[in-house]
């Protein structure tokens, strides 16, 4: 039936409104919006705060241990202080290796000495281990005395444990007291200090040493006159 005006009578037409299932076309782009932004936030929030060095992940064990918030310490030049303790009376007294003999800087004067600061339970430490125990053996003829001082232990027991299950042959010291930890104002585990003969800092790493870095930062501290002749190969670093 028409209306009087010549268009056809009844309610307009429905138009029919998008939809999938329950969801009609507002809806749908409401969670479009929703997960839009859900998924912008993942990127930013997962994105690196400073450039990723590429070539594959790196190794964790290279990684310091921090056990104190990074402080100023030694400078290179520097002497070194004693190696000294507080003994029951509050009198200083000298760190004292695992068979009980003292360790003096004094009395090695006119060699190179690698102070080697760690801990048993430290990862990065455990993974160096080898490098030391190699290293400090290949240039012993040489004029090297590498000293290893254990911080942050409970017993001289479980250092000697650990330097026995890794046949360790240089000097290892337990500063259970903590006082040569903190005259060295160490926070990071392990961190080396390289003297040189005359007992200064020659050099400072907080933080693991392969093999080849290990022997190069050696060579800077030998006596004068000690052989030249390096190892044929650098040290093998096996467990």
């Amino acid at each position: 039936m028409s209306s009087p005006t010549g268009f056809p009578s009844g309610p307009p037409p429905v138009r029919r409104r998008l939809a999938i299932g329950p969801f009609d076309a507002r809806r749908l782009a409401l969670i479009a919006l929703v997960v839009g932004l859900g998924t912008l936030g993942l990127v930013v929030v997962s994105r690196p705060l400073a450039s990723v060095e590429r070539g594959g992940a790196r190794d964790p064990a290279a990684t310091p241990y921090l056990v104190a918030s990074p402080v100023e310490g030694l400078a290179p030049g520097e002497f070194a202080p004693e190696l000294e303790i507080s003994g029951p009376d509050g009198a200083p007294t000298p760190l004292r290796d695992l068979d009980g003999r003292p360790v003096r800087l004094a009395d090695l004067r006119g060699r190179g000495v690698w102070l080697n600061f760690w801990a048993s339970w430290c990862p990065p430490c455990q993974a160096e281990t080898p490098v030391l125990r190699d290293v400090a053996a290949a240039y012993a003829s040489r004029g090297l005395v590498l000293v290893g001082i254990s911080v942050q232990e409970t017993t001289v027991d479980d250092v000697r444990a650990y330097a026995e299950r890794y046949e360790l042959d240089y000097v290892v010291a337990a500063d259970l007291t903590g006082d040569v930890f903190r005259r060295y104002r160490i926070f990071a585990l392990p961190t080396q200090i390289f003297l040189d003969p005359t007992g200064r800092v020659r050099r400072i790493v907080n933080g693991p040493v392969d093999a080849a870095s290990a022997a190069r930062f050696v060579e800077e501290i030998l006596p004068p006159g000690a052989p030249s002749a390096a190892p044929s190969a650098p040290p093998s670093s096996t467990p």
